[in-house]
């Protein structure tokens, strides 16, 4: 059956590659199940508090260990086999969310005591982000690298529709232990898709002649590298910047439910699936594209910040899940493109590290954005919490634009893909 060119090259790593065909439908299931945790961790903390401050305090707990250890993650990832590593993490996420379903049930979910299990699931994410974002590269090769992380991305986004839809129903019907159990069940289907996988189909891993010896050495190859490599130091910056005053949804969403729109745990799931399935389109956009471009970054950044501001004036649930599906479509543009970029402009024995980098960057400004926000909404409310993320976005896309041109090394970009 003949495919058409433009869906042909959307799918590309999914038609090419059975190892990567496992992997992006295990983590179907297993997202749908990661997004009903968080929509039901966050709204958990709101229902024992009261306060957005507390969301605050456990988007810090969750994305705390990666400020701490994020770069030795990165480093690790590249020592260790990283089919069997994903193993070992996901079966630990596993486990941390089945633990917070029975904390649930035997009503013992005091809040410390939710926060000390999302600092034990950010503990494992320290090891496992940096794993599963190198272990691309072996899954479908450099060559349609950037097709599969915008693949990923756009199945990140299908689920954040899904997962908090699912969420705000199952919370208003049974209560938030329901979504932390089907979590933990969801990622039984990822961890035999990963089991499953064929290492005779793994694209070969390119190695130094010479082993770097020490975790500090290896570290600081990999921050050299992205530092003296300009596309990487400028992408990854803007990455910080943003990611500290305007990626902070998990936390967000849920105060503006409850704050801005005086909405229950369905109006949350109504904004949030909004906002997934503008990411979505933003992913399968993405996807479609020959090649990460960096002009094609900085416009998804401009118009990610400009919609910042769109949001912030409106107290309407129908306008607020409008401007957050807009808003989606030029996040998850974003975020890819700034993924792929980094990745293609990185040889491969530094994949784990830089790879590493990215997700530390990304996570790491977790803790203190998620205090910001938190103590930003107690005061002033959302809106201009809305318009401090907006301001610092525009602010750091024009200096992304004042620092052209990217370059980027000879056959970063995919080549111009096959009819299939």
């Amino acid at each position: 059956m003949r495919i058409p060119s433009a869906l042909g090259a959307t799918f590309a790593s999914l038609q090419r590659h059975r190892n990567y065909r496992l992997y992006f439908y295990g983590q179907l299931i297993s997202q749908i199940g990661t997004w009903l945790q968080n929509a039901a961790q966050a709204w958990l903390v709101l229902d024992l508090t009261h306060s957005p401050e507390a969301v605050g305090v456990m988007g810090f707990a969750l994305y705390g260990p990666y400020a701490l250890l994020g770069l030795f993650g990165g480093a690790l990832a590249d020592r260790l086999d990283r089919k069997r590593t994903m193993i070992v993490t996901q079966s630990a996420l596993a486990l941390a969310a089945a633990v917070l379903a029975l904390v649930v049930v035997l009503r013992v979910d005091r809040v410390w005591v939710v926060d000390l299990l999302a600092a034990v699931r950010g503990t494992v994410l320290v090891l496992n982000n940096p794993s599963r974002q190198a272990l691309m590269v072996q899954l479908v090769g450099r060559r349609e690298l950037a097709n599969a992380i915008a693949l990923n991305s756009s199945l990140n986004n299908a689920t954040r529709i899904i997962g908090p839809a699912i969420a705000g129903v199952l919370i208003a019907a049974v209560g938030t232990a329901a979504c932390f159990a089907l979590n933990a069940l969801s990622f039984v289907p990822v961890i035999v898709a990963i089991a499953m996988m064929r290492r005779s189909e793994f694209h070969t891993r390119a190695r130094r002649p010479a082993q770097v010896r020490s975790f500090r050495a290896a570290i600081v190859e990999g921050l050299r590298y992205a530092r003296r490599r300009k596309t990487i130091a400028i992408a990854l910056t803007m990455l910080f910047v943003i990611s500290l005053a305007a990626i902070n949804f998990q936390v967000l969403l849920p105060i503006v439910a409850r704050q801005t729109l005086h909405g229950t745990a369905e109006v949350y799931g109504f904004i949030t699936a909004c906002f997934g399935f503008g990411a979505l389109v933003g992913a399968l956009f993405t996807a479609s594209r020959s090649k990460a471009a960096p002009m094609t970054l900085l416009a998804a950044a401009a118009g990610f910040g400009v919609m910042q501001f769109v949001t912030a004036p409106q107290t309407n649930a129908f306008f607020v899940g409008a401007s957050l599906f807009v808003m989606g479509i030029f996040y998850t543009t974003y975020t890819a493109t700034t993924n792929a970029l980094v990745q293609l402009a990185t040889p491969e024995f530094l994949q784990g590290r830089v790879a590493g980098l990215y997700s530390y960057l990304f996570l790491a400004s977790g803790p203190i954005g998620s205090l910001l926000v938190g103590w930003i909404c107690e005061r002033a409310g959302t809106s201009t919490m809305f318009e401090v993320a907006g301001a610092a976005t525009l602010a750091i896309t024009l200096a992304g634009v004042l620092a052209r041109p990217w370059p980027m090394p000879s056959g970063a970009g995919s080549p111009r893909r096959r009819r299939a």
